[in-house]
């Protein structure tokens, strides 16, 4: 009997002795970092989506014009040369600007800065001088842009509107105005597409269906772009570029472009003042209340600091 009870204590003993080896291995292969968790790697993540959320939103998703103002430009342009731009990457990237507090040049995402340069395009001047250089983005009109106007010929600055062909069309004399008192008129497009979304042909239509109707109205041709939303590719890049265009986009911005959502002239003034920097191009929208009430302090008190307002012709 005593020996029946020796064997059931040894297998006892030995069991336990197993389990605990094999509870010892497995926190071993955790400690040692050891993870079967699956790891799900988002290979389309870049830069230009992660940075404007964690910038205050100096992105520009703004409003496109409204349904009624859509058109459509006629007569087709002919793809300029014999470039095949399909040859030519489309991967979106929405620009954007790292703000700095202490008024040095910001950075914007990997890459575009560099690539923007490589097709003739910029968002700074000259960072060697305190000059900034105004830009207004003109989707429609809300009222404003004759005091903004005003304001500008009372203090002696000339500054860039970048215009759609519906603001053309419904807002002739304003325009006229523009170019009369010395201000340069962009391309905003014929309807406000995000350009990489839409084809080749559409992309020269957009762009030079605008352009025409300019020059009809006006006698002068344009040679900047603003890309609508900000948005573009190295494909949008070079058939632009090709149509003889510079692509502008900006070093300061803020969420201006909700009519709805107008934050005061005190926020507007604050929001200009607080990022200026040495080769500032400074993007507000006309249609903003805030920034018509902010605008002529924002300019006096500009000058008073030393910079001098120029003009994107001299950008090189």
């Amino acid at each position: 009997m005593k020996k029946w009870w020796f064997i059931i204590i040894a297998l006892v003993v030995l069991a336990g002795l197993f389990w605990i080896g094999y509870r010892l291995s497995d926190d071993s292969q955790k400690q040692n970092g050891i993870d079967k968790t699956p790891v799900v790697i988002d290979e389309e993540k870049n830069d230009s989506e992660n940075g404007p959320a964690e910038n205050g939103g100096n992105e520009q998703e703004e409003p496109e014009p409204d349904p009624e103002d859509k058109e459509s430009s006629e007569d087709p342009s002919q793809e300029p040369g014999e470039t095949d731009y399909n040859d030519y990457d489309n991967k979106k990237y929405a620009w954007y600007v790292l703000r700095k507090s202490d008024h040095s040049t910001p950075g914007t995402g990997a890459g575009m800065a560099e690539l923007v340069k490589e097709y003739g395009g910029f968002y700074l001047g000259d960072t060697s001088k305190k000059v900034v250089y105004l830009t207004f983005d003109e989707g429609y009109e809300y009222g404003y842009t004759p005091k903004i106007l005003d304001i500008l010929r009372d203090n002696n600055v000339k500054a860039a509107f970048f215009i759609t062909l519906p603001y053309l069309n419904k807002n002739p004399e304003l325009v006229e105005r523009m170019v009369n008192e010395g201000h340069i008129v962009g391309n905003h497009t014929v309807s406000h597409p995000s350009l990489p979304e839409v084809d080749n042909q559409k992309v020269i239509d957009e762009i030079e269906g605008l352009s025409k109707a300019f020059r009809e109205k006006t006698g002068r041709d344009m040679k900047y772009l603003r890309p609508p939303k900000g948005e573009f590719s190295e494909r949008t890049l070079k058939i632009s570029s090709d149509l003889g265009y510079r692509n502008v986009f900006w070093s300061s911005a803020y969420d201006d472009w909700d009519v709805n959502k107008q934050k005061g002239a005190d926020y507007a003034y604050k929001m200009v003042m607080d990022n200026t920097h040495n080769g500032n191009v400074i993007l507000l929208h006309a249609v903003s209340q805030s920034n018509t009430e902010a605008l002529d302090t924002i300019i006096k008190d500009l000058k008073a600091k030393g910079y001098r307002f120029g003009t994107l012709d001299e950008i090189n």
